[in-house]
């Protein structure tokens, strides 16, 4: 198990300037956390400090029950059982794809080393790059290169910051599951910074919502999904609407936070008469813009509405 319990971090650049603080949290070997905030809410700092690139005071890091000591105790910086594939990438420019992953093994078995890197290869979807030299690849294979290269020694935990960010769409989706298919597999714990809620949706056990070096919320993504507290954290799965009063049935909050999906139009009269504003196409459905008491208010429709029209709405 890794527990992380971080009263308060601040560099020491800043002394002024808390980076972190009251963030406190267990995840079970093999599970894959993910960490979900805006730029610059400390995500990457928290792997940071976990993987023992800062030092930490009046906190506590450790796995399977040892306390993780952080660079000060240790000759090269970095938990020799845990693997950080930064934004930055470490790849060696003027040697190949496979070299590069390599570089990692101890290269006493050849044949071995050889299975290795075709299996990682396979996983980051890379086979047929295997002879080019990394100076040649797009940011978002250089991007596949540096998860594979942290894998080559099978770590017991993979700290991932935005680790898709320059892979296209298409291949998004595909790489996504066969990599944490794969952790999950050789029961690797993962935890992974973004801002990309589809991926905490999907591919998470839990999220841990992260708003200016706060936790925000902790749970996994159906509960969080389910119960979103505040337009900070529904804002991450859609365009929100905040609608102020108890217009709807069966509920006594003063204001209802809701994504699109949770409002449709009423063919019966509602306290909810809205103006169009807007339609955008979004394939499979009609995102509609509203306006109600000055307010922009979102939902989801199957066909277009026309700019000026009036409606009803009510709650799903």
């Amino acid at each position: 198990m890794l527990k992380v319990n971080i009263d308060s971090f601040k560099y020491q650049a800043t002394p002024n300037k808390v980076i972190l603080e009251d963030i406190s949290f267990s995840i079970n070997k093999g599970e894959h956390l993910v960490l979900l905030g805006e730029s610059g809410c400390g995500k990457s700092t928290l792997l940071h400090l976990i993987y023992g690139l800062e030092s930490l005071k009046n906190s506590e890091i450790s796995w399977s029950g040892k306390t993780l000591l952080g660079p000060s105790f240790s000759l090269i910086p970095g938990e020799p059982f845990m693997k950080l594939v930064s934004q930055q990438f470490d790849l060696m420019p003027f040697i190949s794809v496979a070299e590069n992953i390599a570089s990692h093994l101890n290269r006493r078995d050849k044949e071995s080393d050889n299975k290795r890197v075709d299996e990682l290869l396979n996983v980051v979807d890379l086979s047929d790059f295997k002879a080019t030299k990394a100076k040649h690849l797009s940011g978002g294979q250089k991007q596949r290169v540096a998860i594979a290269k942290a894998l080559a020694k099978a770590p017991e935990v993979l700290l991932l910051d935005e680790p898709f960010s320059n892979i296209d769409n298409f291949l998004k989706n595909k790489l996504r599951r066969n990599l944490f298919a794969y952790l999950k597999e050789k029961n690797i714990t993962c935890i992974t910074a973004t801002h990309d809620s589809e991926e905490a949706l999907s591919f998470a056990d839990t999220v841990l919502v992260l708003k200016d070096g706060k936790k925000e919320c902790f749970g996994n993504p159906t509960e969080i999904y389910n119960s979103l507290s505040n337009k900070y954290v529904a804002g991450f799965f859609g365009d929100v609407s905040e609608i102020e009063g108890t217009f709807f049935k069966n509920t006594t909050s003063k204001t209802e936070v809701l994504l699109p999906h949770q409002l449709k139009i009423s063919e019966e009269k509602t306290a909810i008469e809205v103006e169009i504003i807007n339609t955008e196409f979004k394939g499979s459905y009609y995102l509609i813009i509203s306006k109600f008491n000055k307010k922009v208010i979102y939902f989801q429709h199957f066909k277009s509405l026309k700019t000026g029209i009036k409606v009803y709405l009510k709650k799903v």
